[in-house]
């Protein structure tokens, strides 16, 4: 099977790619830079080497800026940009091979459903609110070309992704292994998170079954409080817990961002997902941060 990629260099993409590769099938990044096994585009001009993706029967997009930095009215733009404009790109591309790529699995996040404090969300809430809320409609939105040439989409909507190489637990990392970690603010609002394992093994799910198409939540089906994430982090790395990061203090270093990403009560559960009959390797927290941190 020939798959493309964008993103392919990224924590997730590139452990998607080595997992589809360690099985024998075939990797085509899209990436800005030349080279072999590479379809190189661009989103500024628009341009996109389609020739490239000629054969490949599925196209998984995880292209887009890091949200995790202070959002000036240019993050902003670039946030949106770079998820809305590269995926018009990519389903407009996918519109036009032939033959189609049987689906284009297009990413897309939880912050589509805003803060919901108390109250469990799946696949059939309503959007929320917020700047996060409002990109990700944008970004599943901009596959309809592929979907109106007959293609599946699925649109991933993916939460806290434990890996030590990017994402929020990269972050936490180096205070909880000064023995400065703690929860954030009063600790009480719930992280929706998923094993990089589990992602990329749901992503090929994905890729490879055919009813599902639409929002999929991939999110273990174990949501924890944020201060019991801390106190599992730093039992995992044998570090005292007692040092919580004021709210007050976040948000004056790093705006509104803060509110909508780590003091956002978010309680995902992966309902279709777990109903088409995957399951998950890690649902609980300690065990799949021991995993995750080897």
């Amino acid at each position: 099977m020939k798959v493309a990629i964008t993103g392919a260099t990224g924590m997730i993409g590139s452990a998607l790619s080595k997992s589809l590769q360690a099985d024998g099938h075939e990797v085509i990044a899209i990436s800005r830079h030349a080279g072999e096994g590479v379809a190189q585009w661009n989103l500024e001009k628009g341009t996109l080497e389609v020739d490239k993706l000629a054969g490949c029967k599925a196209i998984v997009n995880l292209a887009g800026s890091s949200i995790a930095q202070r959002w000036t009215r240019e993050v902003k733009q670039e946030i949106v940009d770079s998820r809305v404009k590269g995926t018009q790109l990519i389903a407009e591309a996918a519109a036009k091979l032939d033959p189609r790529p049987t689906v284009l699995v297009s990413a897309s996040a939880i912050g589509i459903y805003g803060a919901n404090p108390g109250q469990p969300v799946d696949e059939s809430t309503s959007a929320g609110k917020g700047f996060l809320a409002d990109v990700c409609v944008q970004w599943e939105a901009a596959t309809a070309p592929a979907e109106a040439a007959g293609i599946r989409v699925v649109h991933p909507r993916i939460g806290v992704v434990l890996s030590p190489d990017g994402g929020a637990l990269a972050k936490m990392l180096t205070p909880f292994r000064a023995g400065l970690g703690g929860p954030i603010g009063n600790g009480k609002q719930m992280v929706s998170w998923i094993s990089l394992d589990d992602l990329v093994r749901a992503l090929r799910f994905l890729i490879e079954h055919d009813s599902l198409s639409g929002p999929v939540n991939l999110t273990a089906p174990g949501p924890v409080s944020n201060a019991d994430f801390a106190k599992a982090l730093a039992k995992t790395l044998d570090k005292p817990c007692a040092l919580p990061a004021p709210a007050f203090a976040l948000k004056l270093a790093m705006g509104e961002m803060v509110d909508e990403t780590v003091l956002a009560d978010q309680t995902v559960l992966p309902k279709r997902l777990e109903e088409a009959g995957f399951s998950f390797a890690h649902t609980d927290i300690t065990e799949a941060l021991k995993h995750s941190l080897g």
